[in-house]
């Protein structure tokens, strides 16, 4: 197999394009944009892209079709995805393996989507939403992921002593880093006192532990490493991309972890060389603070039943262990569903460059995205994946 490398990034600020919080965009224009961002960034030709990945989960068919017509890319092969929120990361595995695998030399791997709508949205946009867990009403996700994320918040806090203040530490932490972040939704810190005293969603989530309604969208250009050197000296390269789903009857009555993200770092480790001790970032699908807490433990960046413990000794921070989503994460950047994989390799690629300002994570070698979509069997996420990119 050929060796695959990012070699431009780029995406949107993530926020509502309604006309009222944002100007209206629509997905095809939120998607070129980020194109062009990527191609820009690459400083490459859009005629030498000679395939296209998108994945994306509110539009109708043939989105990277729309998205890449204007933009001058067409009569290639276009490739739609859909897999809940892990669309974006499944297009991007799909266009690193046809590189890999010689099908290929160049790609553009795009993540976008739409949810917020002018006033009066149709009853079938209301209902297209309801499985993606969406509540377009409040702003958050929906009823029952919110509800089974509490539960999970729950038996980590009956099993271990995990604290509600802990939980609401990891979004005073990504809301921070996300004040540092230009193309965050949410570009504003808060307090401890903030979170635990925001509304009750599902007890112990309060409002501001669960992540926004978001409209948005990222991409990438991947290609060969011959190609690469051609067009920059920092080329990212992604040694692997591990893509699963949940098992049946996953996670086997323990409420508190993911078999499915234990299984998936643990073979991306193992395919790479790489370790959980030599990340220097991690973006993890923190949708909710409880996702976050585990996902600690399944990367094994603490171990089981100790996320508490990394948490207020501040090893997920700036100056600890390891950067948990320097980029304010879904809880501050945003989570437009089919954009948000595709975003998570865009700022690791970034850091990974030496391009993020503030945020910057010095010295930064090693990254990993953790990205899950939907819930399959066992009320584990229905698709998962674990990418793992080094400079």
């Amino acid at each position: 197999m050929r060796d695959v490398y990012i070699i431009g990034a780029g995406m949107t600020r993530f926020g509502l394009y309604d006309g009222r919080h944002l100007p209206y965009k629509t997905i095809y224009e939120l998607g070129a944009e980020a194109c062009m961002a990527a191609l820009d960034h690459a400083g490459i030709s859009h005629r030498k892209i000679e395939a296209a990945f998108c994945g994306n989960g509110s539009a109708p068919p043939n989105c990277c079709q729309n998205i890449t017509a204007p933009i001058g890319i067409s009569g290639i092969p276009a490739f739609n995805h859909e897999n809940g929120c892990a669309a974006g990361s499944c297009a991007l595995k799909h266009g690193w393996e046809t590189i890999a695998n010689g099908m290929y030399d160049v790609a553009l791997v795009i993540g976008a989507d739409k949810w917020s709508r002018p006033p009066g949205m149709s009853q079938m946009t209301k209902l297209l939403a309801v499985p993606y867990g969406m509540n377009l009403n409040q702003d958050v996700a929906g009823a029952f992921g919110t509800a089974l994320l509490a539960l999970i918040a729950n038996a980590h806090m009956n099993e271990y002593g995990t604290t509600k203040e802990q939980l609401a530490k990891i979004s005073v932490k990504n809301k921070r880093n996300g004040a540092m972040n230009p193309y965050a939704q949410f570009q504003k810190e808060v307090t401890l006192e903030e979170v635990l005293n925001s509304r009750m969603i599902s007890d112990p989530l309060t409002l501001l532990q669960c992540c926004p309604q978001s409209d948005g969208a990222a991409a990438v250009v991947i290609c060969t490493g011959d190609i690469a050197r051609q067009y920059t000296t920092k080329p990212v390269k992604i040694p692997f991309i591990t893509e699963s789903a949940g098992k049946y009857k996953g996670m086997e009555g323990s409420l508190s972890q993911f078999k499915c993200f234990q299984r998936a770092s643990k073979m991306a480790y193992e395919a790479c060389g790489i370790g959980p001790e030599d990340l220097d970032l991690v973006e993890v699908h923190d949708d909710f603070t409880s996702l976050e807490l585990v996902a600690y433990e399944d990367l094994n960046l603490c171990p089981q039943g100790e996320g508490g413990r990394f948490i207020d000794e501040g090893l997920f921070d700036f100056g600890g262990k390891c950067v948990v989503s320097p980029s304010g994460g879904l809880l501050a950047k945003g989570h437009p569903i089919g954009a948000t994989g595709v975003a998570q390799l865009v700022e690791i690629a970034w850091q990974l460059r030496g391009e993020c300002g503030k945020r910057q994570v010095e010295g930064a070698k090693v990254g990993l995205a953790h990205n899950g979509g939907g819930v399959g069997d066992g009320y584990e996420p229905g698709a998962v994946t674990v990418t793992i990119a080094t400079i």
